[in-house]
């Protein structure tokens, strides 16, 4: 069963809290990633500084009209263990803005997704599990927001629980990537370049249209040469994966 998403519509841009650079070449992050709570706690706290915290604060109150806010972020399964760094920066911004911090939902596959590439990542696809603990809306947090993939399968997963979700923060991430709702432009590009049966197979293949996909995930797609070689490559990149 292909994960769930929903169109983005009207929703935010997410914050970014540090450069990538210097998340990734942090001494902490290596052991972050691979399930250290400890090193993953200080890393947060030695990246995030109060500019970050500021927008995160705007984030909160753009959406605080639609109720009591809560913070999900996923226990994601890595090769290397199950990633620390969005639980403890999920921590990190309960303490500072008073927010609940549901950590119930998990990540019930491993996609591989370091150093993949965007075929990669686009046919590895996270799927999610778990309860919804707290009620309220959701705000998302993640460790790195790339394509944006991830962020949306589990906004689908939280929405077809029947809860909404309202924003996203990650702690790094490609600064285009923060943009997640792609434009009326953008999928009417991704159209005319593949045309509407690749469109159909795509809903087929993945459970959902264009306009459920990334604003990254659009612009790669328009990118690549033809829907034969998209079909091509996803596939491989299944197999390269296990899927």
């Amino acid at each position: 069963m292909t994960p769930p998403r929903v169109p983005w519509l009207e929703f935010p841009n997410a914050v970014l809290l540090a450069e990538e650079r210097r998340t990734k070449q942090h001494p902490e992050y290596a052991a972050a990633k691979s399930g250290d709570s400890l090193a993953a706690a200080a890393l947060v706290r030695s990246l995030v500084d109060e500019r970050g915290l500021v927008d995160v604060g705007d984030l909160i109150a753009s959406v605080k009209a639609s109720g009591s806010l809560v913070l999900v972020s996923a226990h994601a399964y890595e090769r290397e263990g199950v990633n620390s760094i969005p639980a403890a920066l999920a921590q990190l911004l309960s303490a500072r803005f008073g927010l609940r911090n549901d950590e119930f939902v998990v990540q019930t596959n491993i996609v591989s997704h370091t150093g993949a590439s965007g075929y990669g990542r686009l046919a590895r696809q996270a799927a999610f599990g778990g309860r919804i603990a707290c009620a309220g809306c959701f705000v998302m947090v993640d460790d790195f927001i790339g394509q944006g993939g991830t962020l949306a399968n589990l906004r689908g997963w939280i929405e077809r629980q029947g809860s909404t979700v309202v924003g996203a923060v990650g702690l790094t991430g490609k600064p285009y990537s923060a943009k997640l709702n792609p434009t009326p432009e953008q999928l009417d590009e991704l159209r005319q370049e593949h045309g509407r049966e690749f469109e159909d197979w795509w809903r087929e293949r993945f459970g959902h249209a264009f306009d459920c996909l990334t604003q990254s995930e659009a612009r790669y797609l328009a990118r690549s040469p033809d829907a034969d070689t998209i079909r091509s490559r996803l596939a491989a990149a299944e197999q390269a994966g296990g899927v």
